[in-house]
């Protein structure tokens, strides 16, 4: 027996009204077509699938096992229609973002928080098993936007500027660099330095200061939470370089002393890849446009 959804419909709006006229009006064909698809439909199934002596005219048995399936799946072909026309329009889609910045999720959160509220029927998602490998799986269509300080020539792929920031030293007031007006490479030398739980070139002590001046610090701790970092640097268990946004809480605080990388600073860039194509959807803008101003704030504060 082949059910098309047209026969679906028909059950449904004969059902709902009750005979074939007010029937065939709402699904906007004629009274004569209606009546040649039901007949062409109960020729199919074998069995009369209308009391046509009744009136207002009703379903046989046969014909109720039908509408329950019309009552199950025509909803579900509405939804998905819904979702594509929202496609197409700009208003649904998928957000699944890889990081390529590990402090990244101190403002993340804020900008996917107002984001959901603009986009409620975009699929957000943040994957963190890709954090290190984001380009390559926004390649595979695996994620949809990769937060990176590394802008790579790709074919098909967009880096989109997202803002500046100092990578910036961070110490107890007790340690002797405290004295110090900036850092350099060799300042590091004897020292304990505390980092996110990542590979080092993903890391701007090392990226800008360390590896380029060749110089080993005493020791690496990685630490997962920037609140767990800033505590040990108070106890003076150690150093770290955290981007400015995530020590502007301690920048006035007598425990610590924050100090730049070389007498000249260090400027970095970050970007949002994204596929070419999906670059100019609407709510790819605004997440963007959103991801530009939350971290600005953050530096101000």
């Amino acid at each position: 027996m082949h059910i098309e959804f047209r026969h679906l419909r028909t059950v449904k709006a004969i059902h709902e009204a009750g005979g074939l006229a007010k029937a065939a009006d709402q699904l906007n064909i004629t009274q004569s077509a209606l009546s040649h698809q039901i007949k062409g439909l109960e020729d199919q199934a074998g069995v009369e699938l209308f009391i046509r002596r009744s009136k207002p005219m009703k379903l046989s048995s046969a014909g109720m096992k039908l509408l329950k399936l019309a009552d199950k799946i025509l909803p579900e072909i509405a939804a998905l229609q819904d979702e594509f026309t929202g496609l197409r329009m700009g208003k649904s889609g998928r957000l699944h973002i890889a990081i390529e910045c590990h402090a990244c999720f101190e403002w993340l959160f804020p900008v996917l928080e107002g984001f959901r509220k603009s986009w409620p029927d975009v699929d957000v998602d943040i994957r963190p098993g890709l954090s290190f490998d984001g380009l390559p799986a926004l390649l595979r269509e695996e994620v949809d936007l990769v937060v990176s300080s590394d802008p790579e020539d790709l074919d098909g792929v967009d880096f989109t500027p997202l803002f500046d920031y100092e990578p910036v030293f961070v110490a107890s007031s007790q340690n002797p660099l405290a004295q110090k007006p900036y850092i350099d490479a060799e300042d590091l030398r004897d020292q304990m330095l505390i980092t996110y739980p990542v590979d080092r070139r993903r890391l701007d002590v090392f990226t800008e200061l360390l590896t380029p001046a060749g110089v080993e610090p005493r020791g690496t701790r990685q630490v997962e939470l920037t609140a767990v970092i800033l505590l040990l640097v108070a106890s003076n268990r150690g150093v770290a370089v955290l981007p400015d946004w995530v020590v502007r809480e301690v920048r006035y605080n007598s425990d610590y002393v924050t100090r730049p990388l070389t007498k000249e600073g260090r400027i970095k860039r970050l970007y949002a890849a994204t596929r070419s194509d999906d670059t100019t959807k609407p709510f790819m803008s605004h997440v963007i446009r959103l991801a530009r101003t939350e971290p600005v704030k953050l530096q101000r504060a």
